[in-house]
């Protein structure tokens, strides 16, 4: 992939949901609803402090992450669906 996002920016790649209910029953796609779980494909430097000194982001590429439901832009890359969020979208590091 050809993309570094920016300052405390993220590259998300979602995580497929589960395709069956609890119960067994089999979840069309037009019901389900998009997974919060995703994959971080690319991180940007970090964001600067009052003084100027760059801060490093807490995620890496590869840690799997839950962020908020409405977080994040779509966009697609090479053929692939992703999501741009700031790192402060993002809940926690699964795992």
């Amino acid at each position: 992939m050809k993309f570094r996002p920016l300052h405390d920016r993220v590259v998300v790649k979602r995580l497929e949901g589960e395709e069956k209910s609890k119960g067994g029953i089999i979840i069309p796609d037009s019901a389900k609803e998009k997974p919060q779980e995703g994959e971080v494909v690319a991180v940007g430097p970090g964001s600067r402090d009052d003084s100027g000194k760059l801060v490093a982001l807490d995620v890496k590429a590869g840690d799997r992450i839950l962020f908020g439901k409405w977080s994040g832009t779509e966009v697609k890359i090479d053929g692939q669906e992703l999501l741009i969020m700031k790192e402060s979208d993002i809940m926690g590091v699964v795992g």
